[in-house]
């Protein structure tokens, strides 16, 4: 027996008689309808130092990594694009070892704004989250939905074993990472002696005697997201070699990641090699 659908129309928050801060305090009760996972509130109407106050300030507790979040009612503007980053930019200052995304919440975010928001994407992490009331048999419901997210999670590797993957592969899915690859390589190569690019569909390795020591997977602005794993014993002495390279980065239960290009890693050659020496010695143990 088919269940019975109700249609439902979608209304303004404010001709439902409620206002931002009332759209904040629904958010701040629980973040998670912004569907970027279980985030904390770190502060409301926060105070910036180039005036203004952030909406609300999010934090990854798995990961620390922050999202600055404004929220405006209606259409989203030029002026609410400019302040979302601005505060952005501002916060990824104050805390330049964590990842920060800027984050937009809006009731309709127009054609024209997409395009200028997925432009502006190509330098700046950013997420654009659609919000609206949907009336239906008597009942309202508050609706969040995500329309745009550069940040890419790592896929699953799916490839068979014997899918071939090639340079020609990656020049073609990410010539960027397969360059940040070869740099990396060329780094570690005095740490690890004689390793290899092991191509796979969805990530490039560093092999060292067929066991997988770094990963690299793709990321938008021609960046790549590196994976530095460790045991539990060696993973806070790895973590002092990132806080004195002053790259930023984020920790994770057994791993520390960096979002680098070819230019970044041949610039901290000697901090790489130090945190791929406790790799190795991971491997060792």
């Amino acid at each position: 027996m088919n269940t019975p659908v109700i249609v439902g129309v979608t209304k303004s928050i404010r001709s439902c008689g409620h206002n931002e801060y009332w759209l904040q305090d629904q958010i701040a009760e629980n973040p998670s309808v912004l569907q970027l996972g279980e985030l904390e509130v770190i502060s409301r109407e926060r105070r910036q130092s180039s005036g203004g106050r952030l909406d609300m300030l999010l934090s990854d507790p798995e990961d620390g990594s922050m999202y600055e979040v404004e929220i405006m009612l209606g259409e989203t503007d030029e002026t609410h694009i400019i302040r979302t980053i601005e505060y952005w930019d501002n916060e990824r200052r104050v805390r330049p070892k964590r990842q920060h995304y800027a984050v937009i919440v809006a009731e309709s975010i127009t054609k024209r704004f997409y395009n200028v928001i997925h432009l502006l994407s190509n330098a700046i992490p950013i997420i654009a989250v659609q919000v609206n009331i949907i009336e239906a048999a008597g009942n309202h419901v508050l609706h969040f939905s995500k329309i745009l997210d550069t940040y890419e999670e790592p896929e699953s590797d799916d490839a068979g074993p014997d899918e071939i993957h090639d340079e020609e592969y990656w020049g073609k899915r990410a010539a960027w990472t397969l360059d940040a690859a070869k740099a990396l390589l060329e780094v570690v190569m005095p740490v690890f002696g004689q390793p290899v690019l092991h191509l796979k569909k969805n990530y490039i390795a560093i092999r060292v005697r067929d066991n997988n020591y770094l990963f690299l997977h793709k990321r938008s602005a021609g960046k790549s997201l590196i994976s530095f794993y460790y045991s539990d014993a060696l993973l806070t002495e790895a973590q002092k070699v990132f806080d004195g390279s002053g790259l930023p980065y984020v920790k994770r239960k057994d791993s520390i990641v960096i979002t680098a290009d070819k230019s970044m890693i041949q610039s901290n050659t000697k901090a790489i090699q130090e945190a791929a020496l406790y790799v190795m010695k991971t491997w060792e143990e």
